[in-house]
């Protein structure tokens, strides 16, 4: 398989705590080229809809609060076919969890199937639109497929599930507290794993083992999250993997982790 990182949408800017330069906040997805099962992509980022018609697609005050820049060039299907591939081959969406900025690009790709949790695709549904859930992400009907709260073992984390139709390479791990059913997206590469966590946790420093979160982030983080004790628990859950088991972690949103990796 062939991983590519891709930032499906760049926000407001924001400076490091380090001191170093500022740089947007990213929605930080997979593209991943696999030998049976097509092109799979971890999240749908900001999509052409939202940037040629935001007014329509996106709340008002979600883009005062993050400024989206809103570039068609960042959208997946134009970044997968400047890549050289046809954004029909396509066939696999996984999703960490259905906020705007993570399911955006869904009409984009009206023939894949849609991987989530069942629990975060019931409280899309029950509870939009507003400002974290947009129903014209998933106008078009899409094919999903769901997953409950249950599952096996993976490297001392519950509830994992191996994902219907993707080779065993791929897991979802539960990860929950940011929304009802988030959930991140495990990728086996060569001997070493790469977890997408999504948004349970949005700057670096959160996963070290003297956590240090960001207090621009931090007002998204906190604001948005729906449980914080299971919030906080995900994020104990995340450095375990890295410390414990070598596993590399990334969130979507920190630009400063997306620069480390190529595209």
């Amino acid at each position: 398989m062939r991983i590519h990182h891709l930032n499906l949408g760049s926000m407001r800017e924001i400076n490091p705590l380090d001191g170093g330069p500022a740089a947007r906040a990213v929605c930080h997805a997979l593209l991943i080229e696999t030998p049976a099962s097509g092109l799979v992509l971890v999240e749908a980022g900001l999509g052409m809809d939202d940037v040629t018609r935001p007014a329509e697609l996106l709340e008002h005050e979600w883009t005062e609060l993050v400024e989206p820049v809103l570039a068609p060039a960042e959208t997946a299907v134009r970044q997968i076919a400047a890549l050289g591939h046809d954004p029909a081959d396509v066939r696999h969406i996984v999703l960490t969890h259905l906020d705007v900025d993570h399911s955006g690009g869904l009409p984009d790709f009206p023939g894949a199937q849609v991987h989530v949790m069942e629990a975060e695709l019931k409280a899309a549904l029950a509870q939009a639109p507003n400002r974290r859930y947009r129903p014209g992400h998933w106008a078009h009907e899409p094919r999903w497929v769901t997953y409950p709260g249950t599952g096996t073992q993976w490297l001392g984390v519950e509830g994992v599930r191996p994902l219907t139709g993707l080779p065993e390479e791929f897991l979802l791990v539960p990860l929950e507290g940011h929304t009802e059913g988030h959930a991140g997206v495990a990728v086996r590469d060569g001997d070493r794993w790469l977890l997408h966590a999504g948004d349970a946790y949005f700057y670096h420093g959160e996963l070290s083992e003297d956590p240090q979160s960001h207090p621009l982030f931090d007002i998204v983080q906190l604001d948005s999250q729906v449980d914080a004790e299971r919030r906080v628990s995900s994020q104990e859950r995340l450095r375990s993997l890295v410390r414990d088991h070598g596993v590399s972690v990334i969130s979507a949103h920190d630009p400063w982790e997306l620069a480390d990796y190529p595209r």
